[in-house]
């Protein structure tokens, strides 16, 4: 095993807090991911990654930037890695999917903030994460009033951070703010790299984006079967992977995990027996490790076959259009591909609705869990539109709210269990 300790030491991290780290994330992912049976043997890659993920994965990135590469660091779905490419920059997702120096977080914000913002505040101040401190830029976004606030005081821990302003509506003068801050981050990351975006250059980032999201998209689809051929857990961590890994190296080894998956729908073969209550996560994002509430579903009789997630179909659906011929018409592509993200930021936002009761049927789902983070208002409060729109469709769903925390894993396996068995017995009765 490769010591990376002197490359950790050489980016400033607190080497035993990150220690400690590492080693709750070792025996966190053992206990979750590999106990699972019968996974697909394309997994192998995935768990590959997981355990390279702050040692071999950082020393790329590294080596990228020796080579004059830039690294932009990235905390949303709606940072058009597109235009990263095309000054051939590599984006990654930044830490935020687990309680970290929370004590030292709420030195600076609220106790009532959300879990994931005193979680990105909490890694940078303790010291444990390798992809903020190599990252030329971090790009933050307004996705809700805590980020857009949190913002102005995480500048002053990460004077490198550029925030993205999004529109809050979709009438046609939002869609035109979108493309004003997507025509400034392009002219920020030229002035990053010294590059300039042409044509060819902003085709080849979109062909290379749309490839990944095709592979996932073809996952996604499987899921549909009965029975299910991957967990829910490990598609999930496939979609986690995509905001770290390599693109094309990632869109290899999915499709050849989705290869994998045909055969075992061909022959009848599943994670789970057929007939086993079919889960759709709805809400937050869930970024490693935050793995939670999937473990508690698929260990109370349930299957996850999809999440309309950040991480999961709202962060991968639809394709950028690559046919423009000049670069104007590519960044309105661009812009129209992610104007259509139907994040709970937006008001009113009725396509969420929509895509929520769409995935629940394409995917042949039984009942739909709804997720928020606790102080996450934009997802709480559209938690209870989006549950009166399921009982219209006679969908069952459960509304949860929870944090990083394992305080509530017991009450949380209660109440699952409870409407995992009702589902089982609405699905018999049919």
């Amino acid at each position: 095993m490769t010591d990376y300790t002197q490359m950790w030491a050489d980016l400033g991290l607190d080497l035993e807090a990150h220690d400690a780290l590492l080693n709750m994330l070792g025996s966190v992912y053992g206990d979750i991911y590999v106990s699972q049976k019968n996974r697909p043997e394309g997994m192998g890659y995935f768990d590959f990654v997981m355990s390279e993920i702050h040692g071999l994965r950082i020393k790329e990135l590294l080596d990228a930037k020796a080579e004059g590469r830039k690294v932009i660091g990235s905390f949303c779905v709606f940072v058009p890695e597109e235009l990263t490419l095309a000054v051939d920059g590599i984006q990654v997702g930044l830490c935020a999917g687990a309680d970290f120096a929370t004590d030292e977080s709420e030195k600076y914000l609220p106790r009532s903030t959300c879990a994931l913002i005193k979680s990105f505040f909490g890694f940078k101040l303790g010291k444990v994460c390798p992809y903020i401190e190599l990252s030329d830029m971090v790009v933050g976004e307004t996705t809700c009033d805590g980020k857009k606030k949190a913002y102005e005081i995480f500048k002053e821990l990460q004077p490198n951070l550029y925030v993205l302003e999004l529109p809050q509506m979709k009438n046609p003068q939002d869609r035109e703010i979108l493309k004003t801050e997507y025509l400034r981050f392009k002219d920020e990351l030229e002035k990053l790299t010294g590059i300039t975006i042409n044509v060819d250059r902003l085709r080849k980032g979109i062909e290379i984006v749309n490839n990944k999201r095709e592979a996932l998209h073809r996952l996604a689809a499987l899921r549909a079967a009965d029975p299910a051929p991957i967990s829910g857990l490990d598609a999930l961590l496939i979609n986690q992977v995509a905001f770290y890994d390599d693109p094309p190296r990632f869109t290899e080894a999915v499709n050849k995990i989705c290869d994998e998956l045909e055969v075992r729908i061909k022959n009848g073969e599943g994670v789970a027996p057929k007939g086993t209550p079919r889960m759709l996560i709805s809400g937050c994002p869930m970024a490693v490790p935050n793995w939670k509430l999937p473990a508690i579903i698929e260990s109370s009789g349930g299957i996850i076959v999809g999440e309309e997630s950040c991480v999961g179909e709202r962060g991968e659906r639809n394709l950028v259009d690559e046919s423009g011929d000049t670069l104007d018409a590519l960044m309105d592509t661009i812009v129209d591909r992610y104007f259509q993200i139907d994040c709970a930021v937006y008001t009113p936002n009725p396509d969420r609705l929509q895509h929520i009761e769409s995935m629940a049927k394409d995917y042949n789902a039984d009942g739909v869990i709804h997720y928020s983070l606790q102080f996450c208002q934009p997802y709480m409060i559209e938690s209870y539109s989006i549950e009166q729109k399921l009982r219209e469709e006679n969908i069952p769903v459960m509304r949860l709210e929870t944090d990083y925390s394992q305080e509530d894993t017991g009450q949380l396996k209660t109440r699952i269990e409870t409407f995992v068995e009702m589902v089982k017995r609405s699905v018999v009765m049919s």
